[in-house]
């Protein structure tokens, strides 16, 4: 338990990003799920598209400091090639 006034605050802001975190990694996550279900039922169409929109959430979620900038480089890597290998 806070001891101080500044530690309270500390506490509450802390809760307040744990939150935060967790919704954009959630919603990372989905967005990496739909490319994964395109690419595995074969419809590059649609998956070229959830790949469009998850790259750009990865990216987002590094911007916020939630993921590391490499984790992100690697996880888009890897979406496009699984994409590209469609064709």
């Amino acid at each position: 338990m806070a001891n101080t006034k500044s530690a309270e605050k500390q506490a509450r802001r802390s809760i307040v990003r744990q939150e935060r975190n967790r919704a954009l990694r959630s919603r990372m996550r989905t967005a990496v799920k739909k490319v994964r279900a395109a690419v595995a039922a074969g419809d590059r169409s649609s998956a070229e598209v959830a790949l469009k929109e998850a790259v750009s959430v990865v990216d987002a979620t590094v911007t916020k400091g939630v993921i590391h900038a490499n984790t992100a480089a690697r996880t888009k890597s890897r979406l496009t090639v699984a994409v590209s290998d469609l064709a």
